[in-house]
């Protein structure tokens, strides 16, 4: 007898997950974010538990430990198949290990195997992350810690096999607590700190209130994401940080030089910041399945399409008269509301509104390459610079291959993506938008939605920034490296990150500028950032492991594209990533302890952690969701005989276009 499948054993014992403790230390933009999670065998076995669970999409992933009694191990960074053979070879010997990789498909999932765990004993296993945080239509800076995983969808013309399972239980009942504290640093003055969940007040740390403190109330339960927004004063002043290198690093890395991290806000000309009245304003609404889940584990809420539907109204009654637009509905098939766009009046904007409160999410699965594909086939029309706005919970299992569509056609329009609901994949919402020269926003409730849908709406109503160019001005003796994707999208006010290597010494003066130059409106537009060469302080690595996270990011890209050069690029960047410590899809983390050597008899138990995940309309908590079809009703709690981790550790999660629900009553 087996209530909710994968939140207890096959003898009704709890899942080992029990808590996760989070220390995140935020400096100026920067949070570096350091997990614990911890793992208790109360079974009579020796056990694996594999827990699927996502990060932030463009976060850096550095460090990976795990604490064994008094004993600690900390993790190595290898090549991912090498780290695989090693883990089940440690298996097979009877030692404990441990292995931590990236999503093959999508870069904000990622799989923990905590392997052999003997009867009665715990694991305290530690993770260290390094993240930007978005600034927010209110200059806000937004830290999310995500705690829900929403099921991918597999389009048909992928192989399901491939993608791990993740089983999502109801919110409320997730077994394992969140403890989170935060330290916060600026150069300017914290002026609060708001959350969608409970707080202790506060803490002021200094006189001028650069520094504070905060934490979220206790005996929080991990069944929702946690979001902080944490408030500035004078936000938009540009900052400059410069990280030393490290003196153990191999000479000439990246990693033994400094590294500059530079926070620019552009500022257009007057002329230049009136709106535009024209466009071709095109909507692609996700009206797959998921999208009948509610937006949050929270009492009365919204359901993720009525949502996307109450986003996209709020705009339709918002564009400039003498526009043109059109609306995609997509799921298994797509649909759009005209045969092509239309020119925005009374009569037609009439129209779509109603369409629109008539949409329903009865479309079945996530495929959303074929609307995009679609969409770039038909003809923009003149004079009307085409905007494409993309509303969806994130859902799909083939993420790099919709991102390198967009970023094939980046230059025909700009992508404003909208994440509907908690666990819209960060791969796919910020991706969207790097790569469409837009902007991302996450929609998670209604308190912050109409300023996000406004702000997205003027930036795509400002006028197209051209030609791009940053010039650096450094000493003599000093040469840069940019580490950054070259800047493809400016907006008034908007911030903008660089990193960059600086090369060589300088024994003369220690300041240097970079200069953003651009075409606007046919007029050529220069702002310019002076920063000091020297140190900003202890900041450890923090700014080098971003600036290689970005770096490894454009060259994954690179070598999706295939070509000749295809292998040195993939050379490339394994070596980046070894080096660096930040992992990539072709990296692993893998930690052993050889504890007594003996050979496991017999198979181990294999144990599916559960991550919190939402559920169709009607379905009440005493339903559990295991989205991952085919597979039996009892995969999730299932013996396993050794399975190799490297063909079960294919991610992400895939799902069916249906959810496969389980009921809590005897199975």
């Amino acid at each position: 007898m087996v209530k909710c499948c994968g939140l207890v054993t096959d003898k009704n014992e709890p899942v080992p997950l029990k808590s996760v403790e989070v220390e995140v230390k935020v400096q100026g933009h920067v949070a570096t974010v350091s997990s614990t999670l911890l793992y208790v065998n109360g079974e009579e076995r020796p056990l694996e538990a594999v827990f699927v669970f996502p990060l932030p999409g463009e976060c850096a992933l550095c460090h990976f430990s795990a604490k064994l009694g008094d004993t600690e191990v900390v993790a190595k960074l290898q090549d991912k198949q090498t780290a695989r053979e090693k883990y089940d070879d440690a298996l097979s010997s009877g030692h404990q290990a441990f292995l931590l990789e990236e999503s093959d498909q999508s870069p904000d999932v990622f799989q923990l195997n905590v392997g052999s765990l003997p009867p009665g004993e715990s694991a305290a296993i530690t993770l260290v992350y390094i993240s930007e945080l978005a600034m927010q239509a209110d200059d806000a800076l937004r830290f999310c810690l995500p705690a829900v995983l929403n099921p991918r969808y597999t389009p048909q013309d992928m192989d399901s096999s491939k993608m791990a399972t993740v089983t999502s239980v109801p919110a409320g009942v997730v077994p394992y607590t969140l403890a989170l504290s935060a330290h916060l640093s600026s150069p300017q003055p914290v002026s609060k700190v708001e959350s969608n969940c409970p707080l202790e007040p506060l803490e002021y740390l200094n006189p001028d209130k650069t520094e504070a403190k905060v934490s979220l109330c206790s005996g929080h339960m991990f069944d929702r994401d946690v979001e902080l927004l944490l408030y500035y004063q004078d936000a938009h002043k540009p900052t400059a940080i410069v990280e030393a290198g490290q003196d153990s690093a191999e000479p000439a890395s990246l990693m033994r030089d400094p590294v500059v991290m530079l926070s620019c806000y552009p500022e257009f000309p007057a002329a230049a910041t009136s709106l535009a009245s024209c466009g071709e304003f095109i909507f692609v609404v996700d009206r797959s399945g998921s999208m009948d889940c509610s937006m949050h584990s929270g009492k009365d809420a919204q359901m993720r399409i009525d949502s996307a539907k109450d986003t996209l109204l709020l705009l339709l009654k918002s564009l400039p008269m003498g526009c043109y637009f059109n609306i995609y509905g997509f799921g298994s098939h797509f649909k759009h509301f005209f045969p092509k766009s239309v020119e925005y009046n009374q009569k037609t904007m009439d129209d779509a509104l109603g369409k629109v409160k008539g949409m329903r999410a009865d479309m079945g699965g996530t495929e959303i390459l074929q609307p995009l594909k679609h969409i770039y086939s038909q003809p923009c029309i003149p004079n009307h610079p085409r905007q494409l706005f993309i509303f969806t919970d994130g859902e799909v299992g083939n993420t790099k291959h919709v991102l390198d569509l967009v970023k094939l056609h980046v230059n025909s329009h700009r992508c404003f993506s909208f994440g509907i609901g908690e666990g819209a994949s960060t791969a796919l919402i910020t991706g969207l938008a790097r790569e469409g020269s837009g902007h991302a926003q996450f929609i998670t409730g209604t308190d912050r939605m109409q300023p996000k849908v406004m702000q997205s709406l003027r930036y795509a109503l400002q006028p197209a920034v051209r030609d791009i160019s940053v010039e650096w001005n450094l000493p003599d003796g000093v040469s840069v490296t940019t580490l950054s994707p070259p800047l493809k999208v400016l907006f008034h006010g908007q911030r903008a990150l660089l990193y960059a290597q600086l090369k060589g010494e300088s024994t003369g003066n220690p300041e240097g500028s970079v200069t953003i130059q651009y075409s606007l409106l046919e007029e050529t537009v220069k702002n310019q950032l002076s920063f000091c060469l020297k140190p900003t302080g202890d900041t450890g690595v923090s700014v080098h492991r971003l600036g290689a996270r970005a770096l490894i990011r454009s060259l994954e890209m690179e070598e999706r594209a295939g070509g000749p050069e295809a292998k040195a690029v993939r050379e490339k960047l394994l070596q980046l990533s070894l080096q660096s410590g930040v992992s990539c899809t072709h990296t692993a983390f893998i930690a052993i302890h050889k504890a007594s050597g003996q050979t496991v008899q017999g198979p181990l138990l294999h144990r599916t952690v559960p991550t919190p995940g939402m559920f169709l309309r009607g379905m009440g908590p005493p339903v559990a969701m295991c989205c991952s079809a085919p597979m039996p009703p009892m995969a999730c709690v299932r013996r396993t005989t050794g399975m190799p981790a490297g063909q079960m550790n294919k991610m992400p999660v895939s799902g069916s276009s249906k959810y496969l629900a389980l009921s809590s009553a005897v199975l």
